[in-house]
């Protein structure tokens, strides 16, 4: 792990304990990097997010969807949908974007996490595994002003070791992400 992720690791646990629950990024038996943040603990049992084409708010608005979790079994494998197709750049492998983005975790329907709440987008290098695998093979393809939706099984997301305390063990995670922003 490079230095600068330890430090936002230990930040982001302490500011979990502090504040709430929250994280996005990959597990340590993957050997990934995280890109952790607090949300306080009232906005998470406040949000509740939709996955639906029925999201509110919108990309180039800028609001904050709303999350909901699928009905029936959580999926296996990956599931993209686009909510809003982006008119922007395309984001590709390698290339460094910017998102805003609310996690829910499928089990217990709740916010564990969103961009959206620290009033700020997140920014990392696309396919560099700097966030979870379902991050790396699930934004590539998307448009600036785009908003899709991920369900990501537990194999792309933090596995069996979860990300104590906020994601527990095996669980499949629903991501709703705009797409801000694409550099080279």
């Amino acid at each position: 792990m490079r230095p600068t992720v330890r430090f936002v690791l230990l930040f982001a646990v302490a500011a979990a304990v502090a504040l709430g629950p929250s994280a996005c990024g990959k597990d340590k038996k993957s050997g990934g990097d995280s890109a952790s943040a607090s949300t306080s603990a009232s906005t998470s049992a406040s949000t509740s997010a939709s996955a639906s084409a029925s999201t509110s708010g919108s990309a180039s608005a800028g609001g904050k969807p709303e999350v909901t979790v699928p009905s029936g079994n959580p999926p296996t494998t990956l599931e993209k949908k686009d909510l809003i197709v982006g008119k922007g750049a395309e984001a590709a492998s390698g290339q460094k974007v910017s998102v805003q983005y609310v996690g829910v975790a499928y089990s217990t329907k709740k916010q564990f996490d969103a961009s959206w709440d620290r009033g700020q987008p997140f920014s990392f290098t696309l396919g560099g595994g700097e966030v979870i695998k379902g991050w790396d093979q699930g934004v590539p393809g998307m448009k600036v002003g785009g908003r899709r939706q991920l369900v990501i099984p537990p194999d792309l997301a933090y596995g069996p070791s979860g990300y104590p305390p906020v994601i527990g063990p095996n669980e499949t995670l629903v991501f709703v992400i705009d797409l801000v922003g694409v550099n080279q």
